[in-house]
């Protein structure tokens, strides 16, 4: 293949990556040149520019490269474990970096605010979690912790286990919300009935769940707007 060829000398020096990202920054750059900053030197016969190529065909562009293992990208050839860790540490810091939220606390004041707070969190997960945001009196996370994962089930997801968290944290209100795997954010029987059943032992407990929220992939339904809650 003409790319398994090409190496960096024959590219014009200002148009190489690393002096393209000198001259005109980072998000001048294409994915292929990021990655073959990232990769670094080349191998026998490979280019760091042919391995970029070779990695990114190999998993059909950049959103699947976020679930890469070590395993997996040293079976692509030229790719060997100090690459491949590169390439790991440079996702896992930017997942990081992405997820990161300042000390101050957030605030919700809306099923759209609670949606924002935890999508990037919830839409890419495999399995589904169950996750309980607690608000003090004036709605301001004050914790968030995952109660459950795994199918949701009225019967394992036991209130006890979001009431625990909210007396230990004098929490005053809970938002309750969960991903949706497929994407797809519409609540099923099971989660109107596990959002019932919570809203039942809140009232009980004096502690208000204020919404239950179905992540998906870049989509929410809130079952207060719905009239579960």
């Amino acid at each position: 293949m003409e790319t398994e060829s090409l190496l960096i000398k024959d590219v014009p020096k200002d148009d190489r990556p690393r002096e393209r990202l000198m001259k005109a920054g980072p998000e001048a750059l294409s994915n292929q040149e990021l990655m073959t900053i990232l990769i670094g030197s080349g191998t026998r016969g490979n280019s760091a520019m042919s391995l970029a190529i070779r990695v990114l065909k190999h998993f059909e562009g950049i959103y699947l490269l976020k679930d890469a293992t070590i395993n997996e990208l040293t079976t692509i050839k030229g790719i060997g474990e100090a690459k491949a860790i590169n390439l790991l540490a440079a996702l896992e810091l930017g997942r990081r970096i992405h997820n990161f939220r300042v000390t101050d606390r957030y605030v919700i004041r809306s099923p759209e605010d609670g949606a924002n707070y935890i999508m990037d969190e919830l839409r890419h997960l495999k399995q589904e979690h169950f996750v309980c945001l607690y608000l003090d009196t004036k709605n301001t996370v004050i914790h968030r912790q995952t109660i459950f994962i795994g199918s949701l089930n009225a019967s394992i997801v036991h209130p006890r286990e979001v009431f625990r968290e909210a007396v230990r944290r004098s929490a005053a209100s809970i938002i309750c919300a969960h991903n949706h795997p497929s994407g797809n954010p519409a609540p099923s029987q099971e989660d109107i009935q596990v959002t019932k059943r919570l809203c039942e032992a809140g009232k009980l407990v004096g502690i208000e769940i204020l919404d239950h929220l179905v992540i998906g992939d870049r989509k929410y339904v809130s079952l207060k707007e719905k009239g579960y809650v």
